[in-house]
């Protein structure tokens, strides 16, 4: 068979059902053996940045799912290295294959002939241009095996296109796949982590996103059960335990983090880290703030990533689930001898915090305010609601209201966090588990970013939900400007002379989405947004495409979050919730 042949069967014995791309004249013998050997149902994007996100969807969206996305040569290839850096940062497995000019031309600049394997060696785990037909196997074989190993991440595989048509012996009957390598802690290392906890009084687990890389989330809850502790998620570990938990404590940081998360966090004084890594957003750039007066335990599978922040006072190389097992063996041994103590009035006191520091929501005002529109979408969206976004004021605000109760039900990108992510996560979402119902968040400018790909979802008949809030601002880079005195180049203001109802508020997305073949509607009053959003479900439903609601915002919100980059300085600039009715969707009714 020829070498595109075995590496389309190689796909399907690695599991692989789904792919993503855009073909192209130096790819296209691999397309003919996608269509000849069959079993791989492909999904036309209309960019290739935008097949690489809806891969990173797809993989995320269920466990042990590898999304694929594939282009031709030159440009298609440097289109997806945003795709590549956003699953590496996240650690998330995509397989990127390529076209390439035939080997003969790789040096003599060749039309699209471009070094992609260079390119993107920094935003892979391994990145291969095969030179011999015969290595195909291996290196297909090879990808997988590095992509489910160790730190999950993303391979880059690039095919000139004559060794895709060179015939090869290969025998897809007897091919198995490579062992998965993952590290696991020791007896010794988990009962010397857990150690920690005897001689702590207010303990505190962050869950991160490794947790939910190794499907491990019920032995999370369980353990966090077993020991009484309650539980603060990352961005990338939000769902791993549901919001409305006893032991849910909120997330912390600098942005995305909850009043509540942050106050618990600075009256700990043992943190056990698992599958997280300290990233930014979380602890701030004051370490000390972060760090002083408690003590850290590090879990985490890549070994390097131990003592890359800050130093913990213990660290364990380790995969979460490995590790979370013996956490849970161990506690039960201590729970069953006496000798856990007892954390319940810490526990109790975190959830009196969740009762009271809480943000407001409920505003009347037109134009909307935004914290109204999570309000309203978090009674219109149920528990069973998979969120898909990627970053902006509106991620930072739906990080800080919406609420998650499962794992891999919060899809967002968030180390890379590029514009224009959240259409096609979304698309890879939906279409790898069609009856979980997917809500994409997005601001105007995320939103404009890759606004084609919702043609694809037409196409394919993807139905979702996309909320669009729309303030004609980068509202973000806005705000971050503030600092520096200036309010400049961030305003998307215009008056449109084909719509002139809209105002300043320039684009008119409507009219957009429904020339690429989806629905949408347009809410101004917030007393409509709950109307809106069920009209929403139905539509997708009836006519399974996505459709858009858009949520007039006023121009101007400041979402709470620190000026100085520091978890324990975070400003509000809205007024807080100080009665029920102020926060009507909160976790738990606020306590006054």
């Amino acid at each position: 068979m020829t070498a595109a042949a075995a590496a389309v069967e190689i796909l399907k014995r690695e599991g692989v059902t789904n792919a993503f791309g855009v073909p192209g004249a130096a790819i296209n013998p691999f397309y003919r053996e996608l269509k000849n050997v069959g079993g791989i149902s492909h999904t036309l994007a209309r960019h290739v940045e935008g097949a690489s996100h809806m891969a990173e969807g797809y993989t995320r969206a269920e466990a042990g799912n590898i999304g694929v996305c594939i282009g031709t040569s030159g440009p298609a290839g440097t289109d997806m290295i945003t795709g590549l850096y956003s699953a590496i940062a996240d650690s998330i497995p995509i397989l990127c294959i390529t076209g390439q000019a035939p080997v003969s031309k790789l040096h003599k600049e060749d039309f699209q002939a471009v070094d992609i394997a260079t390119i993107a060696k920094p935003v892979t785990k391994a990145a291969t241009t095969v030179l011999e037909a015969a290595q195909v196997p291996g290196v297909f074989q090879q990808a997988f095996h590095l992509m489910r190993s160790g730190r999950p991440g993303p391979v880059l595989i690039d095919l000139p296109i004559d060794v895709q048509l060179t015939e090869i012996d290969f025998d897809p009957e007897t091919y198995e796949p490579l062992p998965v390598y993952k590290p696991t802690a020791t007896r010794a290392q988990a009962e010397k982590a857990l150690s920690f906890l005897l001689e702590s009084e207010r303990p505190l687990i962050v869950a991160g996103g490794g947790i939910i890389n190794a499907d491990a989330s019920d032995l999370l809850v369980e353990f966090a059960e077993l020991i009484n502790v309650p539980v603060i998620s990352t961005l990338m570990g939000w769902g791993t335990i549901p919001d409305d938990h006893e032991l849910a404590a909120g997330m912390v940081g600098v942005q995305t983090a909850h009043r509540y998360g942050n106050a618990t966090f600075l009256e700990s004084d043992f943190v056990l880290g698992i599958g997280n890594r300290w990233a930014n957003r979380h602890t701030g750039y004051n370490m000390d703030a972060y760090t002083q007066g408690r003590k850290f335990v590090h879990v985490d599978i890549e070994p390097t990533q131990l003592g890359k922040i800050f130093a913990p006072d213990y660290g364990v190389a380790s995969d979460a689930k490995a590790a979370l097992e013996l956490f849970v063996e161990i506690a039960r041994e201590w729970k069953a001898a006496g000798t856990l103590p007892d954390f319940s009035a810490w526990a109790a006191s975190a959830q009196e915090r969740k009762a009271t520091l809480q943000r407001r929501t409920h505003f009347d005002n037109v134009p909307i305010k935004p914290q109204r529109v999570y309000e309203e979408m978090n009674k219109a969206f149920g528990p069973e609601t998979r969120y898909v976004t990627t970053i902006g004021l509106s991620q930072i605000a739906a990080a800080q209201f919406l609420h998650v109760y499962k794992p891999r039900h919060w899809i967002n990108c968030g180390q890379a966090g590029p514009l224009g992510w959240t259409i096609p996560a979304a698309i890879g979402a939906a279409t790898a588990q069609p009856e979980v119902p997917v809500v994409a968040l997005s601001g105007d400018y995320d939103f404009q970013f890759m606004i084609e790909e919702l043609a694809v979802a037409a196409q394919h008949k993807v139905p979702y939900v996309h909320v669009l809030v729309n303030n004609a601002y980068l509202g973000l880079i806005r705000q971050a400007q503030g600092g520096l005195g200036i309010n400049f180049e961030v305003n998307l203001e215009f008056e449109n002379i084909n719509t002139p109802e809209i105002g300043a508020y320039g684009v008119d997305h409507v009219k957009v989405a429904e020339g690429l073949g989806v629905k949408a509607i347009r809410v101004t009053d917030p007393e409509k947004l709950g109307e809106a959003f069920e009209q929403a479900k139905k539509l997708a439903v009836e006519h399974q495409v996505p459709v858009v609601v858009e949520a007039i915002l006023e121009r101007i919100t400041n979402i709470a979050m620190s000026k100085t980059v520091d978890m324990s300085d975070v400003t509000e600039f809205e007024e807080l919730a100080t009665e029920p009715g102020h926060a009507p969707t909160a976790i738990k009714a606020l306590k006054v």
